[in-house]
C-alpha cells in the first residue's frame, strides 16, 4: 500500500474518531492465533465512518478487509499490505423490539444467543458456541445442529461497495448453505434483524446446554482454530471422509487435523499460515484421490493478494 494512501487513511480515520494502529499483528485478531501484520488497522465505531472509509477504499482501489471476530480467517505469515476495518464497540449493541432482536455486526453470536435466552426468545439456540460475530454469521449463513441464520433473519443493514447504507431483506440476501449474496456484491453487514419465538427460559437454556455439551465432546475447543475447516459435501460429512482416509491427527509443522474431530484443522503447536495451507491442500488432494469427493474450504485467506478461499 502506498504511503500516500496510508497517510490519507490515517488522517481520515482519526477525523472519523477511529483508533488507528499501524503494522498490527493479525495473530492477535484471529481465533487461529496466526498471521503477520496488517499495514493499517482502523477500529471503526460508527456505520457512517465505515461507509466513508470502505467507500473510499473501494473507489480508490486501496486493499481493504472488514474484520469482525476473526473466527473464519487465516492471515498469511507475511501479513496484509492493506487496511483492515475492525467493527468495534459501536457495532456490538443488541436491542429487542417485540419478538425481534436487532444486533450489531460486531456482537458475538454467542452473546446474541444469551440475550435471546434472557428475553425468553427461542430460535438461536443452534448458534450458541459458534465462535463468530453476528456480521460474519449473516455473511456466510452460519449454522449448526439443524439451524441456520436464514431460519431467523428478517433483514440486515449493509454498507455497499459504493459507500451507501442500505437495508436488504432476507430474500435479497439469497441465503443458502454457507452462502449469501454478500459474497459477490461486496457489501458489509453492519446490523441484522432476527425474528424469534417466545418460549420458556429454562427450556431454551436446556437446548443451549445440550448443543454446547455436544461441541465440547466432539470439537477441539481447547486449541486455536478457525472453526470447521471444510464445507459439508453433498451426501457426505467432511470429517468422516478425512478420517476414512487415515488423516485424523495428521500434522504439517505445527498444524494438525484434530485427533478429536477430523473436520477441524487446529493450531496445535505455533503453526504458521503456510503449515495450515499445506495441510489443507494435502487433505483435499488425499480425499479427492481416495474418495472422488472435492472438499471445499470454508476458511477465508487474507494475504498479499487480498482475500480468497
Amino acid at each position: 500500500m502506498e504511503m500516500n494512501a496510508v497517510n490519507r487513511l490515517i488522517r481520515m480515520g482519526t477525523e472519523l474518531g477511529c483508533t488507528v494502529l499501524e503494522n498490527e499483528p493479525m495473530a492477535r485478531r484471529t481465533t487461529f492465533r496466526i498471521g503477520g501484520p496488517a499495514r493499517l488497522l482502523l477500529e471503526v465505531h460508527t456505520t457512517e465512518a465505515l461507509a466513508k472509509l470502505y467507500g473510499t477504499c473501494k473507489t480508490e482501489g486501496i486493499p481493504c478487509f472488514v474484520l469482525g471476530n476473526g473466527s473464519n480467517l487465516l492471515v498469511d505469515d507475511e501479513g496484509y499490505d492493506g487496511v483492515v476495518l475492525h467493527l468495534s464497540e459501536g457495532f456490538t449493541s443488541i436491542v429487542r423490539e417485540d419478538d425481534d432482536l436487532i444486533a450489531g455486526a460486531g456482537a458475538k453470536l454467542t452473546a446474541l444467543a444469551h440475550f435471546a435466552r434472557n428475553n425468553g426468545l427461542s430460535g438461536l439456540e443452534f448458534s450458541f458456541g459458534i465462535p463468530g460475530s453476528v456480521g460474519g454469521a449473516a455473511y456466510m449463513n452460519a449454522g449448526a445442529y439443524g439451524g441456520e441464520m436464514k431460519d431467523v433473519m428478517v433483514s440486515c443493514e449493509v454498507v455497499t461497495a459504493q459507500g451507501e447504507i442500505r437495508t436488504l431483506t432476507a430474500a435479497e440476501m439469497d441465503l443458502s448453505y454457507r452462502h449469501s449474496a454478500l459474497m459477490k456484491n461486496e457489501s458489509i453487514v453492519t446490523s441484522i434483524r432476527v425474528h424469534l419465538q417466545p418460549d420458556d427460559k429454562e427450556a431454551i437454556t436446556a437446548r443451549m446446554n445440550d448443543f454446547m455439551g455436544r461441541r465440547k465432546d466432539k470439537q477441539p475447543l481447547e486449541y486455536p482454530s478457525a472453526g470447521s475447516t471444510f464445507k459439508r459435501p453433498v451426501g457426505y460429512f467432511a470429517g468422516a471422509l478425512i478420517q476414512q482416509c487415515g488423516l485424523k491427527g495428521y500434522s504439517v509443522g505445527g498444524a494438525q487435523v484434530s485427533a478429536k474431530h477430523a473436520g477441524f484443522v487446529i493450531n496445535r503447536d505455533n503453526a504458521t499460515a503456510k503449515d495450515v495451507r499445506d495441510l489443507i491442500a494435502h487433505v483435499q488432494k488425499t480425499v479427492k484421490e481416495e474418495t472422488g469427493v472435492t472438499l471445499e474450504c470454508e476458511v477465508l485467506r487474507l494475504g498479499a493478494g487480498g482475500w480468497e478461499k
